[in-house]
């Protein structure tokens, strides 16, 4: 069984920084590819941030050049650096994890931007 845990959400103000951890912990193997998804209040669950052990990274456009997504080499740990945050960021992000027997997500965790 997999288990993949996030940590670091917190209330912030517009233009704060947060870094998000994710780890999964169980019968994983190495993750293929890492990412986040968030979910905002009345809106549909959107990609944010994937990295693969190559180290490839994929951004939405409204968080490029603004979040940073780094994995620990080899592991599955996994941190989403969010700089300059912006209201519109105000979600629940979920870490997710790729194993070969499917795609493996956390509970998630809030992120709060107030203005």
């Amino acid at each position: 069984q997999v288990q993949v845990v996030e940590s670091g959400g917190d209330a912030v103000q517009t233009g704060e920084s947060l870094r998000l951890s994710c780890e999964a912990n169980g019968r994983a193997g190495i993750m293929n590819v890492m990412g986040w998804y968030r979910q905002a209040p009345g809106k549909e669950r959107e990609l944010v941030a994937q990295i693969s052990t190559a180290g490839s990274r994929d951004y939405a456009d409204s968080v490029k050049g603004r979040f940073i997504i780094s994995r620990v080499r080899a592991k599955n740990m996994m941190t989403l650096q969010m700089n300059d945050l912006k209201p519109e960021d105000t979600a629940v992000y979920f870490c997710f994890g790729d194993t070969v027997w499917g795609r493996a997500w956390g509970k998630g965790t809030q992120v709060t931007v107030s203005s």
